[in-house]
């Protein structure tokens, strides 16, 4: 089955976070923390995907309280943290919202993520993904993990579900109702 054809039946799309939302490079501060940057770009697809009526879920092996405030500023009600089974999560997620595997896409980097992938209806690979990942993935994208790949994962998407014309002019109308809004301010 094309790429196209399985990306019409999403209903959730579920991301990986080390390597996928993010470039995979951790600062180790003194304290211990660790700091990651996460792409405006991909944030700015996950909203557009809510906005569409595409829900969406993060499932990683690590641990991050910044996670916690980047998902929640987002709007990503399911925050997984610290699983390294990640299909027995997507089997919790597939149960909780009454979804079959071929309704979900996963979009993952490394070996971590074989197993959900291949259980998941529409599998993404970031551009610099492990090889294994990359084979058998339906869509590869043109961009590494943090810079811009979960953004273009979500539009192959949406375009496929003929949403992303609505969309843009939706968005136009938001942007001009806030300007309006500011020149009625001043």
């Amino acid at each position: 089955m094309k790429a196209v054809e399985r990306a019409k039946r999403i209903k959730m799309i579920i991301m990986d976070v080390d390597g996928t939302l993010t470039d995979g490079i951790l600062y180790v501060l003194p304290d211990g923390e660790e700091v990651k940057g996460y792409n405006v770009k991909d944030g700015t697809g996950i909203l557009l995907a809510h906005l569409a009526g595409i829900k969406t879920a993060i499932i990683t092996g690590k641990v991050s309280k910044a996670l916690d405030k980047r998902a929640e500023k987002l709007g990503i009600g399911e925050v997984y943290q610290g699983f390294v089974d990640k299909k027995s999560i997507l089997y919790k997620i597939l149960k909780k919202h009454s979804l079959k595997a071929e309704e979900v896409a996963f979009i993952g980097d490394d070996i971590g993520d074989l197993e959900i992938m291949k259980s998941v209806g529409f599998a993404g690979a970031v551009a610099d993904a492990h090889p294994e990942i990359k084979r058998i993935s339906h869509f590869i994208s043109n961009f590494e993990g943090g810079k811009g790949a979960v953004r273009e994962f979500i539009e192959f998407i949406l375009k496929a579900q003929n949403k992303w014309e609505s969309l843009m002019k939706e968005v136009k109308n938001l942007k001009n109702n806030m300007e309006n809004k500011n020149e009625n301010k001043s």
